[in-house]
């Protein structure tokens, strides 16, 4: 077998950025309409929310608690998808449906016991405002709003629903110094099994 060594590669000053404080990067929050998902929201006959999830984010999300960042999900919409989801992730600090996403985030993170110094944070929209200009690392996708995109350190190439979570994951294993064993050692699947 060859030898597996990454070839995906970030600017050292964006990885500087992405170590966040002195403590590291210990917990990212995401948000899910237009970051974990595409932003659109399908509504059946019977009322039903579908949404659509990328399994490459879903892995990003895996990756990053395995290597002891917490992956943490903040919403302003709540939906059983979204609760499959998260149960599917294995995501147990999740705030969903909530108006204030300051306040939550502030309630999920001293859950934790950790600083916005350690926290990094995805989202892409004014509700999001309050988080991005707190964590100490902040992403966005390319379809998020231009206020969310001025403001935060790294717009993803990949768009949202489509890859943007796990390149935010991968950015911040890569700085923590995490990519390289969890790609060699993770060739198996993170999905638990029933």
């Amino acid at each position: 077998m060859r030898e597996l060594s990454p070839t995906l590669t970030f600017a050292p000053e964006l990885l500087l950025a992405a170590r966040g404080g002195d403590d590291g990067i210990r917990a990212a929050i995401f948000d899910v309409d237009g970051v974990m998902t595409d932003g659109r929201i399908a509504i059946g006959a019977d009322g039903e929310v579908l949404k659509s999830f990328s399994t490459l984010d879903g892995h990003g999300a895996k990756l990053l608690a395995r290597a002891g960042i917490e992956p943490v999900v903040i919403s302003g919409r709540d939906s059983p998808a979204l609760r499959r989801r998260l149960v599917e992730l294995g995501i147990v600090h999740a705030a969903c449906g909530v108006a204030d996403k300051l306040a939550a985030a502030d309630r999920l993170l001293a859950t934790l016991g950790v600083g916005w110094g350690s926290v990094a944070a995805m989202g892409d929209d004014w509700p999001d405002l309050p988080l991005l200009l707190r964590a100490a690392f902040a992403c966005a996708p390319p379809e998020a709003h231009a206020e969310v995109r001025a403001v935060v350190h790294h717009v993803t190439q990949a768009p949202a629903g489509r890859g943007s979570v796990r390149e935010c994951c991968d950015l911040l294993l890569m700085a923590a110094g995490r990519y390289s064993d969890l790609l060699r050692s993770g060739l198996g699947t993170l999905d638990a099994t029933p």
